[in-house]
């Protein structure tokens, strides 16, 4: 990523006021993004426990080209090829990265699966924006830190589990969390002057994959499509979804990777939250402290 404040040119004060700002914007998009992403899966979730979770994917993966294609219309842009394709090949990878989430969570292993995928998606955007010269202050990297351990106690649930589902949920948790990570690396790969262009490419990618899933899928055995409220649920998904990708690469372009990435990393709070308030859901003493944990991260990267 490019250094934020690079164009600065005004006393050292300003330039650090300036500084401040541009953090605190990235820090306020980052939040918005795990609002999106988290309600996203929760209504994701709620349409696949009437629907295949691979059907419902196919619809909420289209609608969010739709959306893609407005949100790239209406803002101007001057896109290159290279844009293009980082923005489909992190469509793409984050796709693959909810599929393999979703087989995780599938496996009685969602205790492990969670947060261990939470953790690898926040940690190796961190490992690159640090490799590729981010320095952020030692306060923003407390904090960031924090976030991270906050998104793993409240995505992790008690659940027994025998050792052989846990070594396999770890398994395609870290796959998981690693597509996932990969995804986000590759839009902050995307120039400022694209605007929202490699989110149409990135949605398009995403619902060309799980189309052709689907269809591999139909020709073994019957797949239908949501209805009703199901389909409903899947088109809020899909309108969540392409909001989260959008503001996240609006996050990208005001902050430091290091920074974002930890912040967005926290949507599995908000799912949480969401089930808690809607379905009545038990909120368990680690997941109350992993939200305060996170309350604290969030301040801390305001704060730095």
């Amino acid at each position: 990523m490019r250094d934020q404040g690079s164009d600065a040119t005004g006393p050292p004060a300003r330039g650090r006021e300036r500084s401040v700002s541009c953090g605190a914007v990235a820090v306020l998009l980052g939040v918005l993004v795990a609002v999106a992403f988290g309600s996203g899966d929760f209504v994701g979730g709620r349409a696949s426990m009437s629907a295949p979770t691979a059907a419902v994917l196919v619809v909420s993966q289209w609608c969010a080209v739709v959306g893609a294609v407005v949100v790239a219309v209406l803002v101007g842009a001057r896109v290159s090829t290279a844009d293009l394709l980082y923005g489909a090949c992190a469509g793409g990878i984050n796709v693959v990265g909810l599929g393999l989430l979703y087989r995780g969570l599938a496996s009685s292993a969602m205790g492990v699966v969670a947060p261990v995928t939470a953790v690898i998606a926040s940690v190796l955007p961190v490992v690159w924006g640090l490799a590729r010269g981010e320095r952020p202050s030692a306060i923003v990297l407390v904090g960031a830190a924090l976030a991270i351990a906050a998104g793993g106690l409240i995505a992790r649930e008690s659940q027994p589990t025998g050792g052989r589902a846990i070594a396999s949920g770890t398994a395609l948790a870290v796959a998981a969390g690693a597509a996932l990570g990969t995804s986000l690396v590759l839009y902050s790969e995307t120039s400022a002057a694209s605007g929202f262009w490699p989110v149409l490419t990135g949605r398009a990618a995403a619902a060309l994959l799980a189309t052709a899933f689907v269809v591999a899928l139909a020709s073994r055995r019957e797949l239908a499509l949501p209805v009703g409220s199901a389909r409903r649920l899947a088109v809020a998904a899909g309108a969540l979804d392409v909001t989260a990708t959008a503001l996240l690469l609006a996050a990208l372009r005001h902050g430091l990777l290091v920074v974002v990435a930890p912040v967005a990393a926290l949507a599995p709070g908000f799912t949480v939250v969401l089930a808690w308030v809607l379905l009545r859901q038990h909120l368990e003493r680690h997941q109350l402290v992993g939200l305060l944990v996170a309350l604290t991260g969030l301040v801390l990267v305001a704060l730095g």
